[in-house]
Parts: C-alpha cells; structure tokens; sequence
C-alpha cells in the first residue's frame, strides 16, 4: 500500500489495512477512521500491523493496531494471516474468539520470539457502543466532545491488564465497554509515541503526549494525526520507531450501512461461501450464530437488547 491522503468507501465484508506505509482515511457506516503509518527509516513494511474491517450488514466494524516484535519479511507474513483472522470473524458481534485467535496465532509463532502487543476495538453502529480490549499495548485516548477533553481509556478494574500476544497460552483477555457519542474522537497509537526522544534520551511520556494532544485543534479530524507528530516534533521528541496512528469518529450519519452495500456484503457472503468448499479455499466467515447478531440485522430493537445487556454486564465509562 502506498503512501497517500485519499479516501476508502468501505462496503460489507472487506478487510483493509496492512504493514505499508499509509496516510489514508477509511469511511464506513456510522464511523470514519484516519490511519497513518511510516514504518522506522522509510522501509516499505514496518513491525506496526493496522487494520479495519465492516461485516456483512454494515453494522460491525473492528478496528486493531498491533505492535509486532520484528520487521521485515516475517512482520510481513504475520500481517497477512492477521488479515486472514480479520477476514475469518468479520461477521461476529462478539470479538472474544477472534482475541483469543490472535493470542494462539502468536503462540504458535512464539519459537521465533514473535509476540505483539495490540487494541483491538469493536464499533456496534446501531447503539454505539465500542468494546475494546487491550494486550500489552499503550491505552487509547478519547475525545468527549460534550466536555471538550482528552483523556486515556483505561479498564474499569487494573487486574485486568492483558499480557501481550504470544506470552501465556490459553490466557482469557478481558475486554471493556464504553458508549460514544457522535464526534467524539479515540485515538490507537502504537509506543514510538510515548518513547519519542529528546536530545538528552529522555522519553516523552503518557502524561506529556496527553499534553500535547490537548494543543491539537479537534475541529478538523483530517488534519489531527499530522498536526500532532508536528507538535511532537517541534516539542523536541524525535520519533526512532515504527510510527502508527489511528484515529475514528462516529459519524452519526447512518446506523447501518445502506441497502445496496448490505446487498453486496451478501452476495460477498455467498460468494465466501462457495470459496470455502473447494479445499484449499479459505475458511468461511460465519456470523456468531445467536439471536442478537442473526436477528438484529432484520429486526432492529435486537441491536438495543444486546447492547443493554452488555451494559449490565460491564458498565460503560
């Protein structure tokens, strides 16, 4: 993927991302995202991993930025069969299996010294919730835009820190809720961030990016991510890793995506369906065989039931 400042129209059942060079924004139903990645030094693939996903009937979107130890052709292949795990449950509501996925897919490479650490975030654009879930990575930031503030998403209870992929097999990932309203704004990064330097090696901090961040003008999402690594860089800090940003609103302007982009993720559907018997083909990408995820998408009331479930079981910030 080349380095660019353009625009993807997501339909259902697309997978988009990598470990190239990007300056892209991504617009799905209810949600856009702004993706900048420059892999350390200008090579063509980077250690940072960074992708997003809309289901079938446009009312899912994943979203991951992964940090993978390594570089090269081995971050490279790792990307791609994250893509293919992406691919594999882009039709799920939950994104428990696909987290536990990942951690096994690291496992299995763990003999390499492969592990990574990632956010992997799930928007539900018929109520608006996000679940997020953390291994080992820097913790998001968010924009309320009714308060006008930045501050870190951090889980409702610290014992329920993640260890980064790949370091204890059958380990179960918590994950938490939090509601967005539209406009508001969160912020995935990987740690070439907080780790910028200054002349004297000093690190920039969780509290100092924090800082600075709240010096960005908000008004314009376009022009965030760039204009924040400016503040960063006339602050002092010089970046000396593989930088990734991921920025996403909701947009408010549809709950799901519309009928013709629904129509398209179907025959996707099928057509994935068909891939699937041959026996090479790759593996299909069922939906979560339940009521909320089956029955919400003809039955809307089935979206508000699940996300007041979900509400009770872990309260939203």
């Amino acid at each position: 993927m080349s380095d660019n400042n353009s625009n993807q129209l997501m339909t259902g059942m697309e997978v988009w991302g990598g470990n190239n060079p990007v300056n892209d924004s991504v617009a799905m139903a209810g949600l856009d995202a702004w993706v900048y990645c420059q892999p350390y030094r200008g090579a063509e693939g980077g250690g940072d991993v960074y992708y997003v996903s809309s289901c079938a009937t446009g009312r899912i979107t994943r979203l991951l930025v992964a940090d993978v130890a390594g570089h090269g052709l081995e971050v490279s292949d790792t990307a791609a069969q994250l893509r293919a795990l992406m691919r594999r449950y882009v039709n799920f509501l939950d994104q428990t299996q696909f987290v536990q996925s990942l951690n096994q897919k690291f496992i299995a490479l763990s003999h390499g010294g492969r592990f990574a650490t990632a956010i992997v975030s799930t928007f539900f654009g018929p109520t608006g919730h996000l679940t997020l879930c953390n291994a080992g990575h820097p913790p998001p930031l968010i924009y309320r835009a009714r308060q006008r503030r930045w501050e870190f998403i951090q889980p409702h209870n610290q014992d329920d820190i993640n260890f980064p992929w790949g370091i204890v097999d059958g380990c179960d990932y918590a994950q938490f809720d939090i509601q967005l309203a539209v406009d508001d704004l969160v912020l995935c990064y990987t740690d070439s961030l907080t780790e910028a330097r200054m002349p004297n090696g000093e690190l920039l901090g969780m509290d100092r990016l924090l800082a600075l961040l709240t010096e960005v003008d908000v008004s314009n999402p376009q022009t965030l991510i760039a204009n924040l690594l400016t503040t960063i860089s006339k602050s002092g800090n010089t970046l000396t890793d593989d930088a990734t940003v991921l920025l996403f609103r909701p947009n408010g302007r549809a709950k799901q995506a519309p009928f013709a982009a629904r129509l398209q993720g179907l025959s996707k559907l099928v057509k994935a369906l068909i891939s699937s018997l041959h026996p090479s083909g790759p593996k299909m990408p069922w939906p979560d065989l339940n009521l909320a995820n089956i029955g919400g998408a003809i039955i809307p009331r089935l979206n508000k039931a699940w996300s007041a479930q979900k509400k009770k079981r872990h309260p939203a910030t």
